[in-house]
């Protein structure tokens, strides 16, 4: 089937309602200025699918969407502020039982502290990054601590494959690494929809980075995902950012071609010799804001990373830097 976005706000929400979800798209401060969270009434109280930022225009939204509500379920999708950062806070206020991945509940807990944030000025030198840039990315990630504190007590880690009960639906859990190490979605066969998260998005492809910790191919897993989520051949793709669209494997296919443009970029620009800074600023050359810059940078070093890893080119250290050659 041709993929077909739905643009209309009135059709988000009407498209949901046979399954007993409703939207709630939260705003963010960045380019990409929205995330899409969702609540289902069950037989013991509402469910939450992620957060949204720790931040005070956050906590007022919620206020007043979960007004008179009982809340027994907070779903957690990955560990990225805009979908994990608000979960500890409504669990404060709510006592909701709290479902995540193990995974991204451990990566989420060793990435938002002084601890890891000590170790980024010798990854990015390694990056070729200079100190003045690198310094405000440091600061910049810095920044998101609050944004995702307090973390939760998560209650229950999702196992592949599991069923689980969202709204007047069951869905299938299934683990779709590259976006996030412990990334999820779920599959309601049924229906043939998919909760898609942030592993298909219909207007943009999402970021896939290395972040100096983690999954060191995550775009190898990323590529893999896919072709796992193929499989279902869904029709109706729910996505946590921009607007439900029908056509899962057209969008996959889609996916797939940016990337094998973006490794075909890639590979002609490591040429005799580049660092990450430099492969980076060659691939990138709009520009960018330093929050940006950091999500350049690890996506630069996956499609590298990914191409070493395949044995199309070569990663030496040099004066403590990578230089990736041909």
């Amino acid at each position: 089937m041709e993929k077909q976005t739905i643009t209309d706000k009135q059709d988000f929400i009407d498209i949901l309602k046979p399954f007993g979800l409703r939207p709630i798209v939260l705003d963010l401060p960045f380019r990409l200025d929205h995330v899409n969270c969702f609540i289902a009434e069950g037989e013991n109280g509402w469910t939450v699918i992620d957060t949204g930022l720790h931040n005070q225009e956050t906590v007022k939204r919620w206020e007043a969407e979960l007004a008179g509500k009982t809340i027994s379920d907070i779903i957690i999708t990955h560990n990225h502020p805009d979908h994990f950062g608000y979960a500890g806070g409504m669990q404060e206020k709510t006592g909701a039982h709290v479902s995540m991945t193990k995974m991204d509940y451990d990566e989420a807990v060793n990435t938002w502290n002084k601890n890891y944030l000590s170790k980024l000025t010798a990854y990015y030198k390694q990056a070729g990054i200079p100190d003045e840039i690198g310094r405000k990315m440091q600061g910049n990630t810095a920044e998101f601590i609050d944004r995702v504190t307090p973390y939760p007590e998560v209650g229950h880690y999702f196992q592949e494959g599991e069923i689980v009960p969202i709204g007047n639906n069951e869905y299938q859990v299934i683990f779709t690494p590259g976006h996030a190490d412990g990334l999820v979605t779920f599959y309601n066969q049924a229906h043939n929809m998919l909760l898609s998260t942030d592993h298909i998005l219909p207007k943009i492809t999402p970021n896939i980075s290395y972040w100096f910790r983690g999954d060191p191919d995550p775009l190898a897993s990323y590529l893999r995902s896919l072709e796992k989520v193929k499989k279902l051949d869904a029709d109706l793709v729910v996505p946590s950012h921009g607007t439900p669209f029908h056509g899962a494997n057209d969008r996959i296919a889609a996916i797939q071609a940016h990337h094998e443009e973006r490794l075909a970029q890639t590979l002609e620009i490591i040429g005799s010799g580049v660092t990450v800074y430099e492969a980076c600023a060659k691939l990138f050359r709009k520009e960018l804001t330093i929050h940006e810059t950091r999500f350049a940078i690890g996506e630069t070093i996956a499609h590298l990373e990914y191409l070493k890893n395949k044995g199309e080119c070569r990663r030496e250290e040099k004066a403590g830097e990578y230089c990736y050659y041909i």
